[in-house]
C-alpha cells in the first residue's frame, strides 16, 4: 500500500461523496483524492494522467435503477461499461452501492471489480473494504456475501476463471477482450469457453451459441 494513497471517488450524489471523502480522510494521514465526481469521463481523464490506488464506484451513477444494463445519463456508459473502462486502465476498483441483486454482484466482481461494499454497511466496514483493495485483495462486506450464500447458485460447478470467461464473454465481449480483461491469451481464453460448453453439455444444456451462454447465464443469475 502506497503511504498517501491516490483515491478516485464515483458517485452522483454530492452528500453521499463529501461523507465518503470525510471518512477516508478521516481514517488516512495522507489520501489524494484524485477526481470526485459523477463523470466516468473525468475520472478516466484523471487516470490518464496519474495512476491511482483505489476507485470508489457507485453503479447507479445519474441513474438511481441497480442493473448493470441500465444506461449512465451524463457519459451514455452502463455501469459494466464503467468498470470495464476502470479495469483496462488497471485501476482496483472497488463497488460501494446500493445493495444489488446476486446477478448484478456476480457480473460486477466478474468484470474485474476488487470488492463490493453495500451503502447499508458501516463505516468501519467501508474502511476495511478501502485498505483491502489498497492492498490488492478482494473484499466482499458481510450483507454481500450473505446475499450470495442465500441466492441460487449456478446449475453446473465452473471454476473462477472459467465464470469469469463466461460472463465477459456472454455479456457481448470479443475473445480478445475477454482475453485483455483477464490477462491471458486469447487462446486461454477460448478454451475456458470450451471448457465452459462441455460442462454444460454434460448437464445436458446446450450453449453452442454466443445467445445459448447469455441465456443460461442469465437464468443461473450469474448476469442480471
Amino acid at each position: 500500500m502506497n503511504n498517501t494513497p491516490r483515491v478516485i471517488i464515483l458517485e452522483d450524489h454530492p452528500l453521499v461523496r463529501e461523507a465518503l471523502t470525510e471518512r477516508l480522510v478521516s481514517h488516512f494521514r495522507d489520501i489524494i483524492i484524485a477526481y470526485c465526481g459523477a463523470s466516468i469521463q473525468d475520472a478516466l481523464t484523471a487516470l490518464n494522467q496519474t495512476p491511482v490506488d483505489c476507485v470508489i464506484l457507485d453503479l447507479d451513477l445519474n441513474d438511481n435503477r441497480s442493473a448493470l444494463d441500465n444506461r449512465s445519463a451524463l457519459d451514455n456508459r452502463s455501469a459494466l461499461d464503467n468498470i470495464l473502462a476502470l479495469t483496462e486502465h488497471s485501476a482496483p476498483v472497488l463497488i460501494v452501492s446500493a445493495l444489488g441483486d446476486p446477478a448484478t454482484i456476480r457480473s460486477a466482481l466478474a468484470m474485474g471489480a476488487k470488492g463490493y461494499v453495500s451503502k447499508q454497511a458501516e463505516s468501519a466496514i467501508f474502511i476495511e473494504a478501502v485498505v483491502a483493495t489498497l492492498r490488492g485483495e478482494d473484499y466482499t462486506s458481510p450483507e454481500v456475501a450473505s446475499a450470495l450464500l442465500s441466492a441460487k447458485g449456478p446449475e453446473v460447478k465452473l471454476s473462477d476463471q472459467e465464470r469469469r470467461a463466461m460472463v465477459l464473454y456472454a455479456s457481448g465481449m470479443k475473445m480478445t477482450s475477454v482475453a485483455r480483461q483477464m490477462s491471458i491469451t486469447a487462446g486461454t481464453a477460448d478454451e475456458y469457453i470450451k471448457r465452459v460448453r462441455v460442462k454444460y453439455r454434460k448437464a445436458g444444456i446446450s450453449v453452442s451459441t454466443k445467445t445459448d451462454l447469455y441465456r443460461v447465464a442469465k437464468s443461473e443469475g450469474l448476469i442480471p
